[in-house]
């Protein structure tokens, strides 16, 4: 698989998503949209996430509606994942309670569009601990069609959460 086609499924370990949720829900304390990063690697046409990053300092805005990450900051995060020998895989990012799961205009317009491509949206700004992927939007950026939000049926076959090991969670930008 090469890196302009889109993987048939995903493997997310449990650990992952509930450092995905606790990370985002630091900010969902304080009312503010909050995000997880996820890396990995490509087995076959299945993407595989092993590693969480948080982002931090001046690179990552985060308001009650909106959420902003400078291209130093990806720029970062894309020379750690390549020190580590992982891909960007997709991203999980938290709406505030009135926003819904679906990726804004402004996602749409300004978030990672590369093919295969995973982008999760929590609700409730990431505050319930046990939210699954099933509560959340799962949108996927696919070559010709751009973003699709999977139907929950398609969640269901192609978003595989799995029983895991420890999964890393890195640090990525300056406090």
């Amino acid at each position: 698989m090469n890196y302009f086609e889109t993987p048939t499924q995903w493997r997310i370990p449990e650990e992952a998503i509930r450092h995905s949720m606790m990370e985002m829900a630091i900010d969902g304390a304080f009312g503010r949209e909050g995000v997880a990063m996820w890396l990995g690697r490509y087995e076959q046409n299945t993407a595989v996430v092993t590693h969480v990053a948080a982002l931090r300092g001046a690179g990552v805005r985060k308001a009650p509606d909106q959420l902003l990450i400078s291209a130093d900051l990806v720029n970062d995060l894309t020379d750690k994942a390549i020190d580590l020998g992982l891909v960007l895989i997709g991203q999980i990012h938290s709406h505030g309670p009135l926003h819904g799961t679906s990726l804004s205009v402004t996602d749409k317009r300004y978030g990672i569009s590369v093919p295969g491509y995973l982008s999760a949206v929590a609700p409730d700004y990431a505050m319930r601990p046990s939210t699954s992927v099933d509560e959340c939007g799962v949108h996927l950026f696919e070559k010709g069609r751009g973003w699709i939000r999977l139907t929950p049926e398609q969640v269901a076959k192609r978003v595989l959460v799995v029983p895991s090991p420890r999964v890393p969670v890195l640090i990525v930008g300056s406090v």
